[in-house]
């Protein structure tokens, strides 16, 4: 059986994969699992629960890979599976409010602040305001948001992802913005601008696209 080439197209990986190569499926796997586990991290809030869905959603395009009909790209069909049972998970588990121990807060400290307690404690807050108010959000716009700001897609991918139009993916960003503006802006005055220096690069994305406030920490 041929060994996967690193540089080859998804979609002559995919017709490989259909046809049986097991290789090929698992090339497809190492390119798109980490951005997977992301997205489903973002949505779940839990390590533990985005693993389990990234492993289910991979699992099931691999089963269901005969249906696949390449009338969008592989990772839209992929991503659309990991939104959909990614919020299923949350709601099903009626999950509690973020706390402090939220891994997304805690991978972005390894990364902003390691080896000062200190600076941690004051990025912590501020990342457990910022996520909680991204949390608030509806579903599918909090999906939107996380597709598009912290994913990279553009609105026409995202439509494709959530079956909608690229003119609903831009009301729902649009709405989205004002809703984070108005969570964050309630809470405490924000932080000028020059304290976004050092944040992680997911969340200064968000910031900087959007204009957001960063929190005081109490």
């Amino acid at each position: 059986m041929p060994e996967a080439n690193p540089h080859e197209a998804a979609s002559e990986l995919v017709s490989r994969a259909k046809a049986g190569d097991r290789r090929a499926f698992g090339e497809l796997v190492r390119r798109y699992r980490q951005r997977i586990f992301a997205l489903c991290l973002h949505l779940t809030g839990s390590q533990c629960d985005a693993d389990d869905v990234t492993q289910e959603v991979f699992l099931r395009a691999f089963k269901a890979l005969h249906t696949f009909e390449g009338r969008s790209q592989f990772f839209t069909w992929v991503y659309r599976m990991a939104v959909n049972r990614s919020l299923n998970c949350r709601r099903d588990r009626k999950r509690r409010a973020e706390s402090l121990d939220d891994p997304r807060i805690e991978r972005a400290i390894e990364v902003d602040a390691p080896g000062d307690p200190g600076r941690a404690a004051e990025l912590r807050q501020t990342y457990t305001r910022l996520l909680g108010a991204l949390d608030e959000l509806p579903p599918t716009m909090r999906a939107t948001v996380v597709l598009v700001s912290l994913q990279g897609l553009s609105h026409a991918e995202a439509a494709i992802v959530q079956r909608c139009s690229p003119g609903t993916i831009a009301w729902r960003m649009h709405a989205a913005r004002r809703a984070l503006r108005r969570a964050l802006e309630r809470e405490t005055p924000p932080f000028p601008h020059q304290v976004r220096d050092g944040l992680s690069n997911e969340l200064v994305e968000l910031l900087q696209r959007w204009d957001l406030p960063v929190l005081l920490p109490n």
